[in-house]
């Protein structure tokens, strides 16, 4: 009786603990599929269950680093794709482990290059440079460089080792400074074109000054020296008087003073003031205002100081009995005016150039007595307006601008 009770006894602490194995083995397995939800099932409160809970519990703790993790390296690709710098992270074997989206648009390299060695994919001959030496574990210079397949953009590309600790590497980081270097090139441009616009009529007023100092030269020579420094004093008040305006600009220190505008009077009113210049040349400006743009809102004193530097220049840059035609019209929205003159025209490439301050696209297209400001100071001005202002060749010669004016002028 003894012995069928011990077996009996045996099977079922036999299938008691086969059952709980199973049960642990079927955690196991799903763990092994990346469920780790934590189980309902009572480990019980043996060893068994002991050794049970405590794979349980670093199966948990590995899990929720594991989710550390994962939410370390979403914050971190987040970082890394809003990031203007491009970044480039190789391993120890300089293969290519990570290259946010500036990176990748700087390289011209795409995913496919994730995993291979950078000396495959990398074909800047100065960046591989740096990448090498920091890959042998040595400190690398900042170098200002130019893309060989984007020359007109210049970077600063800096490499760095990563500690052997890591399993060494290197980490490679581009910034771009082209906008930096362009406001550079306008600031030099800038102060040399001043410097050069001052001088010319300083260096006339002296002679003439000099001049007049000579008791030799008789009372009609005086008048004509007088008259001349006086014309070159007034170009000095005009350029000074623009820069101080564009100054303004710049800092949105001047406010529009809103109001409605008749275009078919205030293009009346600059062709007035632009009239005798125009018949003196034999030149005749025509008008043309769609009924449907005859009105608009706008700031009607600086809106007539667009049209006066665009008619002005039309004027000048257009041969003897030339035609000028200002023009207005509506369309989705917004008013257009052009201005349509048939002087030289403007080449291609100069044509998004030509509002910049003293920027001159040749002898042909810069007048006597000019500021070299006058569309420099018509853009700020359209834009305040929440405007554009554009330039292109006419089909059959000479240039056109255009005046592009919301119905609602928006403010910037």
């Amino acid at each position: 009786l003894a012995i069928p009770f011990a077996l009996a006894l045996a099977w079922l602490v036999s299938a008691l603990l086969s059952t709980r194995v199973r049960a642990i083995a079927a955690v196991a397995r799903r763990y092994s599929k990346g469920d780790l939800t934590r189980p309902t099932y009572d480990y019980g409160p043996d060893e068994l269950g002991d050794v049970a809970r405590a794979l349980d519990g670093s199966v948990q703790e590995l899990g929720r680093r594991l989710d550390e993790l994962s939410r370390d390296r979403a914050r971190l690709d987040a970082i890394l794709s809003g990031m203007v710098e491009g970044v480039l992270v190789l391993d120890g074997h300089g293969r290519i482990q990570l290259a946010n989206r500036a990176a990748r648009a700087m390289l011209r390299i795409d995913d496919a290059s994730i995993g291979r060695p950078y000396v495959e994919v990398v074909r800047h001959p100065e960046i591989a440079e740096q990448l090498g030496t920091a890959l042998r574990g040595n400190e690398v210079d900042s170098r200002e460089l130019a893309l060989t397949r984007d020359p007109g953009r210049t970077f600063i590309a800096r490499a760095a080792p990563v500690s052997r600790g890591g399993g060494g590497g290197a980490v490679l980081v581009l910034h771009d400074i082209t906008d930096l270097r362009r406001a550079d090139q306008i600031r030099r441009d800038f102060v040399a074109n001043v410097s050069h616009e001052l001088r010319t009529p300083l260096t006339a007023i002296r002679g003439y000054v000099e001049a007049l100092l000579d008791d030799r030269s008789d009372r009609e020579d005086n008048r004509k020296f007088l008259e001349v420094i006086a014309r070159h004093s007034s170009r000095m008040e005009r350029l000074v008087s623009d820069l101080l305006r564009l100054a303004r600009l710049d800092a949105r220190q001047e406010a529009l003073d809103l109001a409605p505008c008749d275009l078919q009077q205030l293009f009346n009113t600059v062709v007035g003031d632009v009239a005798q210049t125009a018949e003196a040349r034999r030149q005749r400006i025509s008008t043309a205002v769609d009924p449907e743009a005859c009105r608009i809102t706008a700031d009607p004193a600086k809106l007539h100081d667009v049209l006066r530097n665009l008619v002005e220049n039309a004027v000048h840059y257009s041969p003897d009995a030339a035609t000028i035609r200002l023009e207005a019209t509506r369309d989705n929205g917004a008013v257009h005016i052009t201005v349509s003159d048939s002087g030289p025209g403007i080449p291609p490439d100069d044509l998004s150039r030509v509002f910049e301050r003293f920027y001159r696209v040749d002898k042909s297209r810069s007048r006597p007595g000019g500021t070299g400001l006058g569309l420099a100071i018509v853009k700020h001005l359209v834009e305040l307006h929440g405007g554009e202002a554009s330039a292109e060749n006419r089909p059959d010669g000479g240039a056109r601008f255009v005046i592009t004016l919301p119905d609602q002028p928006v403010v910037v």
